[in-house]
């Protein structure tokens, strides 16, 4: 029971907290926003790589044989590489793709909501095995969710939204990941046998979030100052993961 509620208030966490904490950055003047949540996708960055490949992948590894789990992990990258592609087809509306913002908003709260209904199965997933695994995936997730709902934002604001309705918007495609993860919480638990592979689904979908939109974003920086900034985040988000993992192989798996 324990675990179920440590679940919940982590997809919580998740979802309304990391949509509320973007909305407060909101009241931040554009200066200071754009610097916070520039380091918050740089540590982001670091968090989603260290996850997957330190924690969810060895997991993964425990039950499956090492070749397989990667099998998995590349079948999921390119999954999710379609399934981006499907969103990008989605929001071309002329020959050249530009993207046009009125349309692109409701494809936002959709892609969002699909993006986070996966989100609540991998922290599900993630607590089913361990509780300190939860935690450390929960930490990745809401790092690189308050970057992205921020940028949702934008769009919806830029779309004609009011500010208040942008944020109900984000609200409820936020809420899709408790309602998902709750679902496989329980189904899940039945299906045992699948929790491995839902891991090395996460660990795609957190290292091709890195690789795909976070480190290009990251590219559009080239000042060296920045440029240190960036590697020292990136490995301090590593370095926060490594520390989780290393404190969840000294505990032992919490079932």
């Amino acid at each position: 029971m324990d675990q179920l509620l440590y679940t919940i208030i982590a997809l919580l966490a998740a979802s309304v907290g990391s949509v509320s904490l973007s909305g407060s950055l909101l009241l931040l003047s554009n200066k200071w926003l754009g610097k916070v949540s520039s380091y918050l996708l740089y540590l982001a960055g670091g968090t989603l790589l260290g996850s997957a490949m330190l924690g969810l992948i060895p997991e993964a590894a425990e039950s499956l044989p090492l070749t397989e789990a990667l099998a998995w992990v590349l079948g999921g990258i390119l999954f999710f590489f379609l399934l981006e592609k499907v969103i990008l087809w989605r929001m071309c509306h002329d020959e050249n793709c530009e993207r046009q913002v009125h349309a692109a908003a409701p494809m936002i709260i959709i892609g969002d909501a699909v993006h986070n209904a996966i989100d609540g199965v991998v922290i599900a997933a993630s607590f089913l095995t361990s509780t300190e695994l939860g935690i450390f995936v929960t930490l990745s997730v809401l790092l690189h969710e308050i970057p992205q709902e921020l940028g949702d934002f934008g769009i919806l604001i830029k779309s004609g939204y009011p500010r208040k309705k942008a944020l109900m918007y984000n609200l409820l495609s936020g809420s899709s990941a408790l309602v998902a993860g709750v679902a496989a919480y329980f189904l899940l638990d039945t299906l045992e046998a699948f929790i491995p592979y839902a891991l090395t689904i996460a660990a795609a979908s957190f290292m091709y979030v890195a690789m795909a939109d976070l480190i290009p974003e990251m590219h559009k920086e080239t000042k060296p100052k920045e440029s240190l900034i960036q590697l020292l985040l990136i490995l301090a988000g590593v370095a926060l993961i490594a520390m989780a993992v290393s404190g969840h192989s000294h505990a032992g798996h919490v079932h």
